[in-house]
């Protein structure tokens, strides 16, 4: 495999790093998205490893900085972040195509990453393009079942209640600081996404880390969540309890990896170097 590095884009304002498979050209590309504010690299190095050994299976990737983050600067446009997200993938697919000669295209983000692959893969504009994705700690909501498997072993843990005293003792005084974040899509919202990236033909794999127990803490969750579309064969979900939410340890983060390329060759078997079949 090979590598090289690109500055593009409709303002050559992106800058990501091309992998390229010794076994030509083909035409399933995956890219990955940033995690939140974390350059291309990836949480301790994630999105170098996984292109890496995607490139080792066949598969052509890109990792690259988003608009403003990273290496990259803006485009000078006026856009919501939702567009601007959109356009950059765009520039990324665009990219693969010429370099890689890819014609459909499977996107990777975590956490924001994730959200951001969500959102552009709900658009019908991207059926044509989009062949699948991968969601690390994308939406969760908290559930009966999540609410049961949380609380009941506590009831009886005088611990957790020292705790939840102490919090809501510092809340009364206001000693706790304003929390600032973005409001999730609403739960229905996200289940018609999902059945409708399903009726479109994408194929999905959903996996949720233990280092968001405080959102999501059980397999069963995954259905409870979003579904019966999650009993659809095009879908693929993976809960690792022991799992870190950045995978800051080597064997987690590449049994992520691992799983991942098996996904892929599963899903999107190579049949000349990353042919669909």
């Amino acid at each position: 495999m090979r590598e090289q590095a690109f500055r593009f884009g409709r303002a050559r304002h992106l800058v990501g790093i091309a992998g390229f498979p010794d076994r030509g050209e083909g035409t399933v590309g995956v890219i990955l998205l940033n995690a939140g504010l974390v350059h291309r690299v990836g949480p301790f190095r994630l999105h170098v490893d996984l292109t890496r050994q995607l490139n080792a299976l066949g598969y052509p990737t890109l990792r690259f900085d988003m608009s403003t983050i990273g290496d990259s600067g803006a485009a000078g446009e006026s856009r919501s972040r939702n567009q601007q997200v959109s356009a950059d993938v765009d520039d990324a697919m665009a990219l693969l195509a010429q370099h890689a000669g890819c014609k459909r295209f499977v996107l990777v983000g975590l956490c924001s990453g994730a959200e951001k692959a969500h959102n552009v893969a709900r658009e019908p504009r991207s059926h044509e393009k989009l062949a699948g994705a991968i969601f690390l700690d994308n939406f969760a909501y908290r559930t009966l079942g999540f609410r049961v498997r949380h609380y009941l072993p506590r009831v009886f843990d005088a611990r957790c209640w020292k705790r939840w005293l102490a919090r809501k003792a510092k809340e009364q005084a206001g000693a706790e600081a304003p929390v600032f974040g973005v409001a999730p899509l609403p739960q229905e919202v996200v289940r018609g996404d999902l059945r409708s990236m399903v009726a479109r033909g994408l194929k999905l794999n959903l996996i949720y880390s233990g280092g968001i127990h405080m959102h999501f803490n059980h397999h069963r969750q995954f259905r409870e969540c979003f579904g019966h579309v999650m009993d659809d064969p095009a879908v693929s979900t993976r809960y690792l309890k022991e799992t870190d939410h950045t995978y800051v340890l080597t064997g987690d983060r590449q049994r992520l990896i691992d799983h991942i390329g098996e996904w892929l060759v599963r899903h999107f078997p190579i049949v000349q170097a990353g042919a669909l079949p």
